[in-house]
């Protein structure tokens, strides 16, 4: 090979290298990042991710990670349950671990009517409804806590880690429409949801709401024995 083809492709690397190192850093790498580190300030909070469920604003959590840019927020309603807003972050990597996680914010229930009648834009989901909040809206759910957790781990993590990490579940539920299973830790006020062929995902909330998790849950599925969550841990 021309041995000025080869300088100037050895310049191309560097060149690039170079720009590889000087790109932002997005990851956080921290035990209080791992979706096992769950601690609990008072008896009826979770802090997870770094984050105190019912007490973190989401405007704290914003500035708390590198993705402040990235946070979507927006008023969904569902078309089978009461409307909400939720934020999200399409992507974070915590501890080389990439994945989704959405928030529910602690709005009250009198004031998402006129977030929906304020709404700039509405779209529609397979599962509802999607609206755009307007710029005094956003600040206002910004100012208000994070209630709840899903982080969704693009990774599979397996049964065993999960066990491994969080001990026995209190109680396993299946879905009866969708199959999903559902490892409760109420004392963890934590949800683990495993199906078929798909990818963990952890829910968190705080122990005192963990009912409002588990009961629609019990009025749609069925709990578990030990023998059959034992064979479906097999298949």
């Amino acid at each position: 090979m021309d041995k000025k083809i080869i300088l100037g492709v050895i310049a191309l690397v560097v060149a690039t290298i170079g720009i590889i190192l000087m790109m932002p850093d997005n990851s956080v790498s921290t035990p209080d990042t791992l979706p096992w580190k769950i601690t609990h300030p008072t008896p009826d909070t979770t802090r997870v991710f770094g984050i105190t469920l019912g007490k973190s604003t989401l405007d704290e959590v914003a500035h708390t990670y590198k993705y402040e840019t990235e946070l979507e927020i927006s008023l969904f309603k569902p078309s089978d349950a009461a409307m909400g807003v939720e934020a999200f972050f399409e992507e974070v990597n915590f501890n080389g671990l990439k994945a989704k996680i959405i928030m529910t914010i602690a709005i009250p229930t009198e004031e998402l009517p006129g977030m929906f009648e304020r709404g700039l834009r509405m779209n529609s989901t397979p599962s509802g409804k999607r609206i755009t909040l307007t710029a005094d809206d956003l600040a206002r759910v910004r100012s208000l806590p994070v209630a709840s957790l899903t982080y969704m781990p693009t990774a599979r993590i397996e049964e065993s880690v999960i066990s491994k990490r969080f001990g026995e579940p209190a109680q396993r539920i299946r879905e009866k429409k969708t199959n999903l299973i559902h490892w409760l830790y109420p004392q963890h006020g934590l949800d683990v949801v495993l199906g078929e062929g798909q990818k963990p995902f952890f829910q968190y909330l705080p122990p005192k709401d963990f009912e409002i998790l588990r009961a629609p849950l019990l009025a749609n599925g069925e709990i578990m024995t030990t023998d059959s969550a034992a064979k479906s841990a097999v298949q």
